[in-house]
């Protein structure tokens, strides 16, 4: 997966805006698109993980089969996302380090609190609150939780030491 294209296509698109921004926040901005790239392809293995889960299990005739796609689904998605948003979006600068067991902990933490917790209470106040569609309620709890979910990774499960101090990790640097 080649990030180079996704990055230079962000950066002539920002420059395009009638807007002035510093380059920290071109960096933010290119960060987070990577990181939605990143989560479009975390979607599709997880819904195709879920899916042949179902097929596999169709056999057996297992009445909570989707329970077991939906957990294969998130659990190998979510690693799927771990290893690309380390390797691609959430990179190190010389002389930092991560603890990659850490990390995947808190990834998974992330993606539990934004994926399944979140996601049910605003489709709860979507769908029976304020009477969206159930078929429309998923995007809009993707406007929501993506940010939220871009900032909690980077921020906090994929954090950086550096000189024995907890920094911040950058885009754009070589792991």
């Amino acid at each position: 997966m080649k990030m180079k294209f996704v990055e230079e296509l962000t950066r002539k698109i920002l420059k395009l805006l009638p807007l002035k921004l510093s380059d920290k926040v071109i960096e933010a901005l290119v960060q987070f698109v990577k990181f939605g790239v990143v989560g479009v392809t975390n979607t599709l293995l997880s819904y195709a993980l879920n899916v042949m889960t179902l097929m596999l299990l169709k056999p057996y005739e297992i009445a909570w089969d989707y329970v077991i796609g939906n957990l294969v689904g998130f659990f190998l998605s979510v690693l799927w996302s771990f290893y690309w948003n380390n390797k691609l979006v959430f990179t190190l600068e010389k002389g930092q380090k991560r603890h990659l067991g850490k990390a995947l902990f808190k990834t998974y933490i992330s993606y539990s609190f934004t994926g399944i917790f979140l996601c049910n209470v605003l489709s709860y106040v979507w769908i029976d609150v304020l009477g969206i569609s159930k078929l429309i309620a998923p995007v809009i709890n993707l406007v929501v939780s993506v940010p939220i979910n871009f900032l909690i990774n980077k921020f906090w499960a994929f954090r950086t030491k550096e000189s024995g101090e907890e920094t911040r990790s950058e885009s754009g640097r070589e792991n």
